[in-house]
């Protein structure tokens, strides 16, 4: 960003006959600033902001980082959540706008994965020692084995599905999983 004196500096130098190179090293800014500087003073006749076009954004590029960051952090979080935590900060907007700014950056409200059961660190260590202890056995042992699946399960949380806010490869990050437990009883 140059000053208004170097923008004024610049055009003079240029109406002097000074190419871009000497105005650059003249007044100690970059080459493409002072190009850009008198492109915008030959189409404009001015150097001056002009007036944007459309209207201007809702969210301030600070509400809508902390947004990103809230809802990166925490997948689970409701749009209705993000929306209050914006009014803490004085900005009313519409859960559109919030939903609008995370899709941005490639955020989505989706379903979370069910099948992920409630393990502890314990649990998956024994789990990847047992898998490792079948991984060098012959096709013949496992053409032995009877292949079964009656594990009842239940949702963990609400009975219903929740939604979380992730990247579509992120699917099965623990963050982003409904934990599940199995049934008591024998």
């Amino acid at each position: 960003m140059c000053s208004s004196e170097q923008q004024k500096g610049s055009i003079e130098k240029f109406k002097a006959g000074l190419g871009y190179k000497k105005i650059s090293k003249a007044l100690n800014i970059p080459r493409n600033a002072v190009q850009a500087i008198i492109q915008k003073w030959k189409e404009y006749g001015t150097t001056v902001n002009l007036p944007r076009q459309g209207r201007p954004l809702k969210l301030t590029g600070r509400t809508r980082r902390a947004l990103i960051r809230n809802a990166a952090k925490r997948p689970m979080v409701t749009l209705e959540e993000l929306q209050r935590s914006t009014a803490q900060v004085g900005e009313f907007v519409h859960r559109t706008t919030i939903s609008r700014a995370l899709h941005k950056v490639g955020l989505y409200g989706r379903v979370a994965r069910r099948k992920t059961p409630l393990l502890t660190q314990r649990h998956k260590k024994a789990r990847l020692q047992f898998a490792k202890m079948y991984l060098s056995k012959p096709q013949s042992f496992w053409e032995n084995v009877l292949w079964t699946d009656e594990t009842k399960i239940e949702l963990f949380g609400k009975a219903h599905h929740s939604t979380v806010y992730r990247k579509w490869n992120e699917a099965y990050k623990e963050k982003n999983t409904v934990p599940t437990v199995k049934y008591g009883g024998g």
